[in-house]
């Protein structure tokens, strides 16, 4: 889509905050106080994503932040939100990525978690069969109005930019790398060799490698052996 295309997909600074804070108002019934969010930016820059548009307005954003008392190491979706305007463009799905990438990247994640209103349909079927994510619990309760949340997670231990992962990535190159040149390798080798045999057959046919010989045994007799001129007495 042309629409989806024009709209960028980058890292917040401090002066999107304002307009993030607008898009969850109009989006979102959480919403947040500005310290909150100076309090992501300050503390995971690396983490919050805006959309922006050709006309350099904010679109939507994701909100995240690691959760560093957790005896694992894992990311936290605090809020996300994409404008009536520009939904079904695919938004949702890279600003999650783009967070995702980088709870990886910068903090070597274990998995990402997030909370979603029960009765929220869209969004659940975002998390679930586009990102990936599963339910892990109920919370009873969760928002202001009592009503319940699923806690969803998504593992990225097997995540293609994982540390470990990365070292893996690496060696799996490396042997592909040496396969391809032994395959280099036996394909010259193959092409000498049938090269030689070709040129041996030709040789063959041309009265080469013994061929001289046999030539010069029918000029003296047939038999193989000169014979023996008689001395005149």
């Amino acid at each position: 889509c042309e629409e989806a295309k024009m709209v960028n997909i980058r890292r917040a600074t401090v002066e999107d905050l304002l307009e993030m804070q607008a898009c969850n108002l109009e989006c979102l019934p959480e919403n947040y106080q500005m310290k909150y969010y100076f309090y992501h930016i300050l503390s995971w820059p690396q983490l919050l994503y805006v959309a922006e548009d050709s006309n350099k307005k904010i679109v939507g954003y994701v909100l995240a932040k690691m959760e560093e008392e957790a005896q694992e190491s894992h990311g936290h979706i605090t809020s996300l939100a994409v404008l009536r305007s520009h939904r079904k463009l695919g938004l949702a799905t890279r600003l999650m990525r783009a967070a995702e990438n980088d709870m990886v990247e910068c903090f070597d994640s274990e998995y990402v978690s997030l909370h979603v209103r029960k009765s929220n349909r869209a969004a659940v079927h975002l998390y679930s069969e586009t990102l990936g994510f599963k339910v892990h619990d109920i919370e009873k309760k969760y928002y202001a109005d009592d009503e319940d949340a699923y806690d969803m997670r998504k593992d990225l231990k097997t995540h293609p930019r994982k540390r470990k992962n990365k070292g893996e990535a690496a060696l799996v190159e490396q042997l592909e790398e040496q396969v391809s040149q032994l395959e280099k390798m036996t394909v010259k080798v193959t092409a000498d060799a049938e090269a030689a045999a070709a040129a041996a057959e030709e040789d063959e046919g041309t009265g080469k490698e013994g061929g001289v010989d046999q030539y010069a045994e029918s000029k003296d007799g047939g038999d193989g052996s000169k014979k023996a001129k008689k001395k005149k007495k």
